[in-house]
């Protein structure tokens, strides 16, 4: 394996560990997919605890916020070429339906921009179809900067 493919691993292995340790993401049950070069892949299954409405039995929508957050900022730290501190600067959220009772909910997201101090995401909430979705965001993260670091 050449050594940037090797830089590369670590680094995702890298992300992987720190996403996987943010109280908040366990605490809500958050499970990691897939995490690839400016790519984020987030499973939140279906808990009594995270209903907002125990008469219809709908996932909080808090929670789906905090799945695309937390989906959103491992996108941004698998873009960066340095892990380096980010933290969400905004993050706009449309809800387009509620969740369905009893199912897992899925988030995809893409940094797809990169600046020196910005990054900027696009991610997707949904049950089975990203074509279907629940919920759709876009946002920024402050990217802090270390001398002699390099992002893309």
């Amino acid at each position: 394996m050449p050594a940037d493919d090797e830089r590369d691993q670590l680094r995702l292995e890298l992300v992987r560990g720190f996403s996987a340790n943010v109280p908040h993401n366990r605490a809500l049950g958050m499970i990691i997919e897939d995490i690839r070069s400016q790519e984020a892949v987030f499973r939140l299954p279906y808990d009594a605890k995270l209903v907002g409405n125990p008469d219809t039995g709908v996932i909080h929508g808090g929670a789906i916020t905090a799945l695309l957050d937390g989906c959103s900022g491992a996108a941004v730290f698998a873009a960066l070429d340095d892990l380096v501190p980010i933290a969400t600067l905004d993050l706009r959220i449309d809800y387009l339906r509620p969740a369905e009772v009893g199912k897992e909910v899925v988030a995809r997201a893409t940094c797809y921009k990169m600046t020196r101090n910005v990054a900027f995401t696009r991610a997707v909430a949904y049950h089975d179809d990203p074509d279907d979705p629940i919920a759709h965001s876009v946002g920024t993260f402050m990217v802090s900067t270390k001398t002699g670091s390099s992002l893309k």
